[in-house]
């Protein structure tokens, strides 16, 4: 069984358009817990350690997408850019009803613009509003199997993948992650729903432009719509109920492609394969070698590359952070600048994983980027890059010396938090700390383990979080220990970004009683991911293996941590989340709160903040 990991997307804004560009040694099998804007792929990790004690609860059952039956299926209409229109069917006349058109007009522009990570962000974003609306949800699917393909045909080690793997090796691959699905995952697997996905994959790809050409195909559209609808014949007659079923459906899947088309037939399997994995919820993915060395590399803190924080904005690289001391901050890159261009090639002639593709290379090389800060003409800059470490905390200082109110940020749980954690807690008690803020905005997860280790240093007893899955070896209960908890009182500052192992230490500190949560209410992931290697192509799979409560029991997943202040509709904070003199501290109406809340103890102690004496560990 994999070590345990919270998920998002680490140090990502968003799960799918951010994302710390790097390459890393691969490290043990992990579970992870992180957000889906962190893209989604972040999103916190899970690491088991000895403060677990497992519970047999009832596994729990997550609804998933509508699948369709074998006797529905039939040639989406909208499996390709040309053929996205806006909505004709006319709506029932509601506000809502007119509301969800204006939506899908805007994602069909998007659609047809090919602008796929925006169109997927943006049913997202609907969905959160509209939970539940079947249409939004097949858009959102065409949309995420489209930006999927766009990734993973600008990733080298995916490429690689494709023209080194025999159909026999892809076909072992796919097997392999079934059956790790058929264990493992959350809820019952939908094996035909799975099944349609990886037809309507390949459908997607036979047109795409970037597949084409790395695949060598020269067909007709004759000869494509022939094979198109062989294809939808073949799986609507076809039951599958099991990851040998699916298997076998592939291999005749590539058998017909290979005949039909000439098409390779691992070109073929690994759509199935990317299909399955990403078809299961909005968490679980198909992590390509350099993909999973990423992940390792968010988990430990550390990578070889530019060291910044990336997403992409109309055409362009946006650079939502610069990593302090990097080798972007050393060339003068300015959080807010845009890229737009690398290496002489403009940003807007590629997608935005290209672009992001080329900033990645070995330690000690460099690369040239245009980078524009608004209101400025572009600057050339040339970046080397490098080892460079992402700091666990950030932002370390007393912010009001009078009362002894201390603030630190936590950006994402890594591996080396809690220690880190340790280390600026006793710098801040030798500075008279009497009080502590805590910032878990903007944080959208990282370990499981390093967020039940940061609130153990602040609870004596009680639970921190259970999790549970289907497979009764995902459900454990973490409990508090007495020992080495600091007592200082406590406030925790949340957003709507806050997300996964943030909100296991925000919903611990809430139900125990032991701090004030102030902010807004939290994203509402709340699950776990597993990391499993797989034994081909030095791929593997992030798996949503079980979903995780608060100490009361209640459900994260959708609801989120709610804080205990009034709903704020409008908060100010710094770009980084660094707190840089008084007037960056005055302009955040957030911040302004958490230390008026520190600087009443009575205030503090009524939602339960404190512990014996003041500052006392």
């Amino acid at each position: 069984m994999p070590t345990r990991v919270p998920t998002t997307p680490l140090r990502q804004t968003n799960s799918r358009s951010s994302s710390w560009w790097s390459f890393a040694p691969i490290a043990a099998a992990i579970l992870l817990c992180l957000s889906a804007p962190a893209w989604a792929q972040y999103e916190s990790l899970g690491i088991s350690s000895p403060k677990q004690q497992t519970t047999n609860q009832r596994p729990l059952r997550q609804p998933n997408l509508a699948a369709p039956t074998s006797e529905q299926v039939a040639i989406p209409p909208m499996v390709r850019p040309s053929m996205a229109q806006p909505p004709t069917t006319r709506l029932l006349e509601t506000p809502s009803a007119s509301i969800l058109e204006g939506i899908l007009r805007e994602g069909s522009e998007l659609e047809s613009g090919r602008r796929w990570s925006e169109a997927l962000t943006h049913y997202e974003q609907a969905l959160r509003e509209h939970p539940g609306d079947t249409t939004l949800m097949r858009r959102q699917d065409l949309a995420k199997l489209h930006y999927s393909l766009d990734r993973r045909y600008s990733d080298r080690s995916y490429l690689n993948s494709v023209r080194s793997l025999s159909t026999q090796q892809s076909l072992s691959l796919y097997l392999e992650l079934l059956r790790k699905v058929h264990t493992h995952y959350v809820n019952t697997p939908p094996w035909q729903r799975l099944g349609v996905r990886g037809v309507t994959s390949l459908d997607i790809a036979l047109t795409d432009d970037s597949f084409r050409k790395a695949n060598a195909m020269v067909v007709s559209r004759d000869q494509l719509e022939i094979l198109r609808r062989e294809l939808y014949q073949l799986i609507g007659n076809r039951p599958v109920a099991s990851p040998q079923d699916l298997t076998a459906l592939a291999g005749e899947v590539a058998r017909l492609a290979e005949s039909r088309i000439g098409l390779n037939g691992s070109a073929t399997v690994l759509e199935f394969v990317t299909a399955a994995a990403g078809g299961l919820d909005d968490y679980s993915a198909y992590l390509t070698a350099d993909q999973l060395r990423d992940v390792y590399s968010q988990i430990e803190g550390n990578f070889v590359g530019l060291g910044v924080e990336l997403k992409a904005d109309n055409g362009a690289l946006l650079i939502v952070h610069v990593i302090p001391g990097s080798p972007a901050e050393r060339a003068g890159i300015l959080d807010g600048d845009r890229i737009i261009a690398v290496d002489g090639l403009a940003t807007e002639d590629m997608t935005t994983d290209q672009a992001a593709s080329m900033l990645t290379g070995a330690e000690g090389s460099s690369v040239r980027v245009a980078a524009v800060t608004p209101g400025q003409t572009p600057r050339q800059l040339t970046v080397r890059r490098e080892h460079v470490d992402v700091p666990s905390l950030e932002g370390e200082k007393i912010v009001d010396p009078d009362a002894g109110i201390a603030y630190l940020r936590i950006p994402a749980f890594q591996k080396t938090t809690a220690r880190d954690l340790d280390a600026a807690l006793w710098r801040l008690h030798a500075k008279g700390m009497r009080s502590l803020i805590l910032d878990l905005r903007g944080n959208p997860g990282g370990l499981l383990t390093a967020s039940v280790e940061v609130a153990d240093k602040f609870l004596q007893k009680g639970g921190i979080v259970s999790t549970r899955g289907r497979n009764a070896q995902e459900d454990f209960k973490y409990q508090a220990h007495y020992g080495g908890t600091w007592r200082v009182p406590l406030v925790v500052l949340i957003d709507g970004d806050s997300a996964s192992a943030s909100e296991i230490f925000a919903g611990a500190i809430k139900d125990n009683k032991r701090g004030a949560i102030i902010g807004e209410k939290s994203y509402g992931k709340g699950s776990v991911q597993g990391i499993f290697p797989l034994g081909y192509a030095g791929a593997g799979i992030r798996l949503t293996t079980a979903l995780f409560y608060s100490p009361h029991g209640t459900k994260i997943s959708k609801r989120g941590v709610s804080p205990d202040n009034a709903p704020i509709r409008t908060v100010a904070k710094p770009i980084d989340g660094q707190i840089n003199g008084p007037v960056a501290a005055s302009t955040d109406h957030v911040l302004q709160l958490g230390i008026a809340a520190a600087r009443n103890p009575a205030g503090t102690r009524r939602v339960g903040a404190a512990r014996g004496r003041d500052a006392a560990r």
